[in-house]
C-alpha cells in the first residue's frame, strides 16, 4: 500500500466530547467527509490529532478505529511518534498489528537529540516492524533538525524508511530529494509549501488545510499529477489565505474552530489548548466566508 500514498494525506483531527474523551463516532464520520470528497489518505495521531495529549491506550485506540473505519478504502499512515524510542516502537508495533499501511515517526520533541542520536532512535523503530516508515522533519516544534545527511544515511541502511514529511524549507527538501534519490518518498508537511515541493518531485502533502477544503487539497495534487501545473498552481494560490488563516495560531486550535463554524464535529480542545481568541476568530471567519465555506 505505501506505493498508493500519493497526494493530499489529510492530517485528521481528533475530535472530544465535552467529557474530553475520544468522540469515535464524530471520527467515523469526518473520515467519511474525506473519502467522499477524495482524499488519498488518512493520517492518524498526528499533531493536527493532538496525539501529543492522547494516552497510550487512547492513541492505539484511535489508531485501531481509523484503520477500522477506513476498511481498507483509503490508506492509513498512523503517527506513532514519542521522545521515549522505546514508546515510539510500541506505538509503532502496534500501527503494524493494527493494519496500518505506514507509520508516520516525528524527530524526539524536547530531548533536541544529536544526529546520532536521531540514527539510532529511527533505527531502533525502522528495525522493529516490516511497514514502511515515514520520518517527520518539524523544526519548529520538536526544537531539532533532521539533516539532510542523517536522512540518506537511515533511508540506505533501512529499507523500510520510505519518505519523510519535510515541514521545515524548500531548500531542506531539496537537499534531502537530491541525496536520497528518486525511490525516496517526499510528503509536504507545510500546506503553505504543497505545490513548490510537487516542483521537486514530492508524492504529496500531509495537510492541515484538507481538514476543512479536502476537495481543493486533492484537486491540487491530481491535476499535477495528470500534467495540469498551471491549473494545480492556480488552486494553490486560491488556497493561500486559508492555508494562512489555519495558522494564525497554534495547530490545531484554528482548523478544529473552522471545523466547527462549518457545523461540522470538531469537538472540544484538550487542555493545554484552548479555545481561539476572538480576533483570530473573526479572522478565521472572514477567510472561509471568503472561500464560501460557512
Amino acid at each position: 500500500m505505501f506505493t498508493m500514498l500519493h497526494g493530499s494525506l489529510v492530517a485528521i483531527i481528533t475530535p472530544f466530547a465535552k467529557d474530553l474523551s475520544v468522540d469515535e463516532a464524530a471520527l467515523e464520520r469526518l473520515i467519511e467527509f474525506q473519502i467522499q470528497n477524495g482524499t488519498h489518505a488518512i493520517v492518524s495521531c498526528g499533531t493536527t490529532g493532538e496525539s501529543a495529549t492522547l494516552s497510550h491506550d487512547e492513541h492505539k485506540r484511535v489508531v485501531w478505529a481509523t484503520v477500522d473505519f477506513c476498511s481498507g478504502r483509503i490508506p492509513v499512515v498512523a503517527g506513532t511518534g514519542s521522545n521515549s524510542t522505546r514508546e515510539a516502537v510500541d506505538l509503532t508495533r502496534f500501527a503494524e498489528k493494527a493494519g496500518a499501511d505506514a507509520a508516520l515517526v516525528v524527530v524526539p520533541y524536547y530531548n533536541k537529540p544529536s544526529q546520532d542520536g536521531m540514527l539510532a532512535h529511527f533505527g531502533a523503530v525502522a528495525s522493529s516492524v516490516g511497514i514502511p516508515v515515514i520520518l517527520y522533519n518539524v523544526p519548529g516544534r520538536s526544537a531539532a533538525n533532521l539533516l539532510p545527511e542523517t536522512v540518506a544515511r537511515l533511508c540506505e541502511k533501512h529499507k523500510n524508511i520510505a519518505g519523510i514529511k519535510e515541514a521545515s524549507s524548500v531548500e531542506q527538501a531539496s537537499k534531502v530529494m537530491h541525496l536520497c534519490g528518486g525511490d525516496f518518498s517526499l510528503f509536504s508537511g507545510d500546506d503553505a509549501i504543497n505545490f513548490p515541493l510537487l516542483a521537486l518531485g514530492s508524492r504529496g502533502s500531509v495537510s492541515v488545510t484538507a481538514n476543512v477544503a479536502p476537495g481543493k487539497v486533492a484537486d491540487m495534487h491530481n491535476l499535477y499529477e495528470n500534467g495540469q501545473a498551471g491549473r494545480a498552481r492556480d488552486i494553490h494560490y486560491d488556497l493561500l489565505a486559508l492555508n494562512e488563516a489555519l495558522f494564525i495560531e497554534s495547530n490545531p486550535v484554528p482548523v478544529k474552530t473552522a471545523l466547527s463554524l462549518m457545523k461540522m464535529d470538531s469537538g472540544v480542545f484538550r487542555p493545554p489548548l484552548c479555545r481561539m481568541s476572538a480576533a483570530g476568530k473573526r479572522e478565521l471567519t472572514r477567510v472561509l466566508k471568503s472561500g464560501g465555506l460557512v
